[in-house]
Formats: structure tokens, C-alpha cells, sequence
């Protein structure tokens, strides 16, 4: 048994009878009170965020997590299917789970799975991703004192901004936790 210090995020943990994932833990200590650890679960029956205060003392049940590389396969109506290169094993995704990591997903694409028991908990993207540009029309000239930016439309549906001299067919690579160009392809 661990105890409320020990919590961070990333790990699953046993609240009230549910498995919880720690979204964000802080220790505190203010001024003349016992200190405590004030951190954001999200219950993996229920899907709903919630914050907890617990003692820096209180002892807490911490639930094993697996971690598995797995490749994105296709998506089947709204949910995302993934499957094991080494077993070729399987697994079907929600968009709930997934969050904004759908936008970067691309055929055969990389990814590290988080699984509590049975259940997907978390996926997670390699720092940056290839996408091809299927739109970027061409930019206007003109101040080209600045840098100089225009929208243009990738092949997963997102739009992000890039240099004017970005063209329909390249491949940029884009960084999955700002969304934003870094260089070509």
C-alpha cells in the first residue's frame, strides 16, 4: 500500500470501489494545517473527472497499469481499431479515450497504448508525426519581413498553420502535443 505522497500522474489508482487514473496531482502544505494531496481522477466506469483532497498520510491501493506498442489499423464508424505488430492482437478505441491523439493518427502510425486490466486507459503519441498536406492554397505576398503563415488542410482533416512555400502533396512533420509545423518531411 502506497500512500497519498506516492500518487502521480499517469497512475491508476483504487477510489471508493473504482479504478481512477490520476490526471494531476499537487502536495500542499498551507501555513498552520496538516498538509494534504489535492489531485483531478477520472473514474474508468463512469468516464467523469473529479478532485480529491487526501491526507498526505492516507493510504491508497495502487491498481497495475500495462503499457503496450501498438499501431493504429483503421477507424470502424466512430471508434479506432489498433492492433499488436508482435501478436497482431486487436483493440477497439473510443474517440472519448483517444481526445485530440485522433487528429494525428495515421495508417500504421505508432503508438503506446495504457491498459488497466482489460481497459484502454490512455493513448499516447509519438513527440511528433508525417503528415501530407492535401490543401495549401497558395499564399499571398507581401510583408515578407515577418514569418509569414497560412492555413493549410492535412490529410487526417486537421488545419494547421504553415510557410507560404508549403505546397498541396508535401509531407510536414507536425508536433501532436502543440499542433503546431516544425519542419518538411
Amino acid at each position: 500500500m502506497a500512500t497519498a505522497n506516492d500518487i502521480r500522474k499517469g497512475m491508476a489508482i483504487d477510489y471508493n470501489g473504482d479504478i481512477a487514473v490520476v490526471l494531476d496531482s499537487q502536495h500542499r502544505t498551507p501555513g498552520n494545517l496538516r498538509a494534504f494531496v489535492q489531485a483531478t481522477l477520472r473514474s474508468l466506469r463512469t468516464g467523469k473527472s473529479f478532485d480529491v483532497r487526501f491526507s498526505s498520510t492516507e493510504k491508497i491501493e495502487v491498481v497495475p497499469m500495462t503499457l503496450r506498442k501498438m499501431e493504429f489499423s483503421y477507424k470502424d464508424g466512430s471508434d479506432y481499431v489498433f492492433s499488436d505488430p508482435a501478436d497482431f492482437e486487436t483493440v477497439t478505441i473510443t474517440p472519448e479515450i483517444l481526445g485530440n491523439a485522433k487528429d494525428y493518427l495515421v495508417e500504421n502510425g505508432p503508438v503506446t497504448v495504457t491498459f488497466v486490466g482489460e481497459r484502454v486507459v490512455q493513448v499516447e503519441l509519438p513527440a511528433s508525426v508525417v503528415l501530407k498536406v492535401t490543401d495549401a492554397p497558395e499564399g499571398i505576398r507581401g510583408d515578407s519581413a515577418n514569418n509569414v503563415m497560412k492555413p493549410a488542410t492535412l490529410e487526417t482533416g486537421i488545419s494547421v498553420q504553415v510557410p507560404l512555400f508549403i505546397k498541396t502533396g508535401e509531407q510536414i512533420k507536425i508536433d501532436t502535443r502543440t499542433g503546431k509545423y516544425m519542419e518538411r518531411a
